[in-house]
């Protein structure tokens, strides 16, 4: 049996949805959901066409709404009423998942997603109301969802997140923009420097206090190994092994702390 296009509730369409409730998983009952699909496949892209200005590629809704058609076609019982009243809700709630799951940028707990649906509506049932204030506070939004001040926040914060911009995004005046990556932080080299005192510090610690006042008279007061020596009373040869000993203790010692913090 070949199936015209449906429209509304096509009564050739009845027949067919009964012979699939009563057909086995095979080839025929796979025949009779491609000739159902191809019968209401336009209802089903009408129903995309509805969300067509939400920044989503007409071709790719089109899609999800066939998705949603077969899924409806699968599950529909005939018994239960004409076949719009259950497909229509089917499809447009796989295109409504499509864009909770699907079209933000960054990814959004579905929680926050759905707090941030609630704030909209209620902000909107608010706005309706006649004589009613600019912008709702928090506290009325929160009455209003039935949520906490806290869910109202993450659900406006979440109203602001659906979409990214660029790093080279321009900000500021025409004359003097500059870029969302200017406003970036940089990596502070002071950082390392105190990790690499403070990992010297204790092989440090642990040296003779001859040792450790050599280091310090030649890198701290950046005195010439020769001055040293003449200081300390020993050869400038001496001075020269005794400084590249304790750097090499030094060194072992901050390593070796370094292994066993990566260990643990």
């Amino acid at each position: 049996m070949t199936i015209r296009h449906a429209h509304d509730d096509a009564p050739d369409t009845e027949q067919a949805f009964r012979r699939l409730a009563a057909t086995p998983v095979g080839r025929e009952r796979d025949v009779l959901v491609e000739e159902l699909v191809e019968a209401w496949l336009p209802m089903a892209h009408r129903i995309a066409g509805r969300f067509r200005n939400k920044g989503e590629n007409l071709d790719d809704l089109k899609q999800v709404a066939a998705l949603g058609l077969v899924k409806a076609i699968e599950r529909y019982d005939p018994d239960r009423g004409a076949f719009p009243s259950y497909g229509v809700p089917t499809i447009t709630g796989e295109l409504r998942r499509h864009f909770r799951d699907h079209s933000w940028d960054v990814h959004v707990p579905r929680r926050v997603q759905e707090l941030r649906n609630k704030v909209r509506v209620a902000h909107q049932d608010l706005m309706n109301q006649p004589g009613h204030p600019a912008e709702p506070g928090v506290d009325e939004l929160a009455v209003q969802a039935g949520l906490t001040s806290d869910e109202v926040r993450d659900g406006m914060e979440a109203l602001e997140s659906h979409s990214s911009l660029s790093l080279d995004a321009e900000i500021g005046a025409a004359q003097d923009g500059y870029s969302l990556a200017d406003t970036l932080g940089a990596a502070d080299p002071g950082f390392d420097l105190i990790a690499d005192r403070e990992a010297a510090r204790g092989g440090l610690e642990k040296l003779p206090e001859r040792e450790r006042t050599i280091l310090y008279l030649r890198f701290f007061e950046d005195m010439s190994q020769s001055r040293i020596a003449e200081e300390i009373g020993v050869s400038q040869m001496h001075i020269s092994r005794l400084i590249t000993r304790s750097c090499e203790q030094v060194r072992a010692h901050a390593l070796g702390h370094a292994s066993a913090r990566q260990a643990a």
